[in-house]
């Protein structure tokens, strides 16, 4: 977007780095925030705990404003695997409930339904993706009087496909089924409403868009969402007061934040802090027009007559990700490596490439990409 904001990735000096929707790189003002506090513990101890937990509250208020949600609605957890787990096994299920999804979602918004298919006899049905696009119609197709959940990514991993969130929570609405959604290949790229979309609950991480280091998962409840979902795993923390060692009886924290079962990693949210603040200051709106410019030049310089674009690109549809498949039968894992040592990093997926720009990407990254694609 400019040059100081590249400033702060040193691994721009060297390489072009189109891997985001993987692992993102850190900013220096992440790395020197989490090397600080781990020095203060070192040096001091206990004395600065206090602090620690302010960090991690002030990134659950960036986080939220970035989510469109309340502070109040968002837990800290390891991963979007935690989260996902942690609203299948908090809800109450019935043989003869169905979870609809998508057949390609990310493997973290699978496992958690399949055991519950398995645990508990729910059906799991899946949609099928079509030329690169998750099949909406016959997602909500799906969606009958036995629908609990519909668990969808906002944008998916493997095609970059934007799904009509709106779009899929008044249909599940419709027969009070709950919307959860991966937020993890969104935010950081773009910003998101989701009380505005009908989400009811959502799941994402640190790692790709936020530029943050690994660890650091959240989830969203909305009060929907909190009042079917419980806290299945709960601990010190959870309580009203955690410091009463005293009183055993007292009630869970009647927010989000009784999903938080202990204490987490103080260091990690140093960085995730500094990332966050990045990022908002950069602006979600203006990322999100830059990477839109990115993926629209990368579409409109590729050679057609070798490559195939996976990803729609449809408005409303198109996102910062971009699948191609070779037409002449190169494997993505053998083109990933012949870039790689061309210091340009991208991702095999599936049968295809995957390239994800972000806000330090630029023009001529894409043109240097474009020009050592065989």
């Amino acid at each position: 977007m400019n040059e100081q904001i590249r400033s702060f990735f040193p691994i721009t000096r060297d390489t072009v780095y189109l891997n985001s929707a993987a692992v993102a790189p850190l900013p220096t003002t992440a790395i020197e925030a989490v090397n600080w506090q781990m020095n203060d513990v070192a040096m001091n101890g206990t004395r600065n705990y206090t602090d620690w937990v302010a960090t991690k509250d002030r990134c659950r208020v960036l986080l939220s404003s970035m989510l469109g949600v309340e502070a109040e609605q968002v837990a800290f957890v390891r991963n979007t695997s935690d989260g996902f787990s942690t609203i299948a096994n908090g809800l109450k299920w019935n043989a003869g409930d169905n979870v609809v999804s998508f057949v390609g979602e990310f493997p973290a918004n699978f496992y958690p339904w399949r055991r519950i298919r398995d645990e508990f006899g729910v059906e799991l049905r899946l949609v099928d993706e079509i030329d690169g696009r998750v099949d909406i119609d016959g997602l909500i197709a799906a969606i009958n009087g036995n629908t609990r959940v519909v668990a969808i990514s906002a944008v998916q991993f493997a095609s970059g496909f934007r799904a009509d969130l709106g779009r899929i929570a008044v249909a599940a609405h419709a027969v009070d089924a709950l919307v959860c959604v991966d937020t993890i290949q969104a935010i950081g790229a773009c910003g998101l409403d989701l009380p505005a979309l009908g989400v009811d609950a959502a799941c994402g991480a640190s790692h790709k868009w936020l530029c943050a280091p690994e660890g650091c998962g959240y989830i969203y409840l909305s009060d929907r969402g909190r009042e079917r979902v419980s806290p299945t795993l709960t601990g010190w923390i959870s309580v009203e007061d955690p410091w009463d060692f005293v009183d055993r009886e007292q009630s869970l924290k009647s927010t989000a934040l009784a999903w938080e079962s202990g204490t987490g990693p103080a260091s990690l949210f140093y960085g995730l802090e500094q990332s966050l603040k990045l990022l908002t200051e950069a602006g979600l709106g203006n990322i999100e027009r830059h990477l839109q410019s990115l993926s629209d030049q990368l579409c409109d310089s590729i050679d057609s007559g070798k490559y195939e674009i996976v990803s729609s690109r449809i408005p409303g549809e198109a996102s910062q990700i971009v699948c191609i498949r070779n037409r002449e039968g190169l494997h993505p894992n053998a083109l990933a490596k012949q870039l790689e040592a061309e210091n340009i990093v991208v991702s095999p997926r599936i049968d295809r490439l995957r390239i994800a720009p972000h806000l330090f990407n630029t023009s001529e990254d894409i043109e240097r990409l474009v020009a050592a694609l065989p």
